[in-house]
């Protein structure tokens, strides 16, 4: 069908808006990235916005060298790994328990987990909690508290009962058990929710420090996050700012370009996984569960 001038308008207009939108939201982490990749001093002179004016990779050579910034690296990559996996399976596990539609006192267990969701016990009583399961200082007070996800649980149950039952009842009469069924059968057909579960926790684990600003004590179990409030902290510190003053004249380097070339290595992780899980929330949620 011909477009007619109103149409192009629009069209028009749309294109603007989006691009404006797309810029808006783009530029700023463009703008980390030219940031890490500027000398350090010359950036607090101000006037760069579109690509480095004094091109240098000693921050993140600065980075790279530094045995703190990759320990924490490595602990960030490892507890959002095993951190995911783990809430991933004992959600998903229990949340197939939960569905089972002849499950007794099926409503109970369910409120008991909603009532979880609500009601807290404050700071203290978790953290007295915590320690006596003799988590605290250790890299499992990252994982163990989140194995359970209650908000995915309540997604998964609401999930696994939209499974057609024939499909379960037909594996049974070929003799298959309720843990054959449920990986052979229930997870492959639950990919997307998988994928979205997987994506959203992984996310939360990067990205928390909060745990490893109250619960852990040694130096080598810091998360990357906790290492930038660190240094951004450091910063506002007038002892600590002048010596990092006399520092960057010898490298170049300053607090500021190491805290963006921190966040830029701390993003980009995230940034390489999400397109290749984006593709599942297009998805229908039920799609390919009545294959067989």
């Amino acid at each position: 069908m011909r477009k007619t001038w109103e149409d192009r308008i629009l069209d028009t207009i749309n294109i603007t808006v989006l691009a404006l939108i797309a810029i808006v939201t783009a530029y700023p982490f463009y703008y980390m990235i030219i940031i890490s990749f500027n000398n350090g001093l010359d950036s607090t002179l101000g006037g760069i916005y579109f690509w480095p004016r004094n091109f240098t990779l000693n921050n993140y050579s600065e980075f790279l060298s530094d045995p703190k910034w990759m320990e924490s690296f490595l602990v960030s990559v490892a507890r959002t790994l095993v951190g995911a996996f783990i809430t991933i399976w004992f959600t998903c596990l229990t949340a197939y328990g939960l569905s089972y539609k002849k499950l007794k006192f099926q409503k109970f267990y369910y409120s008991f987990f909603i009532i979880g969701m609500y009601i807290s016990g404050g700071l203290i009583p978790y953290y007295v909690t915590l320690r006596s399961l003799s988590l605290l200082n250790t890299f499992w007070v990252y994982v163990v508290p989140g194995a359970v996800n209650i908000f995915f649980l309540i997604v998964a149950v609401s999930f696994f009962k939209e499974i057609p039952s024939e499909m379960e009842e037909s594996a049974r009469i070929d003799g298959a058990s309720d843990l054959k069924i449920y990986y052979k059968l229930i997870l492959p057909v639950s990919k997307p929710l998988l994928a979205a579960m997987g994506l959203f926790v992984g996310v939360g684990q990067w990205n928390s420090w909060v745990d490893s600003a109250y619960f852990v004590n040694k130096d080598s179990l810091r998360t990357l996050t906790f290492r930038m409030m660190e240094i951004i902290n450091q910063g506002m510190s007038p002892i600590d700012a002048e010596s990092a003053e006399r520092a960057a004249a010898v490298t170049g380097v300053t607090t500021f370009s190491m805290q963006i070339t921190a966040m830029v290595i701390a993003v980009l992780p995230i940034l390489c996984v999400y397109p290749f899980l984006q593709k599942y929330f297009v998805k229908g949620i039920m799609l390919g569960s009545v294959k067989g």
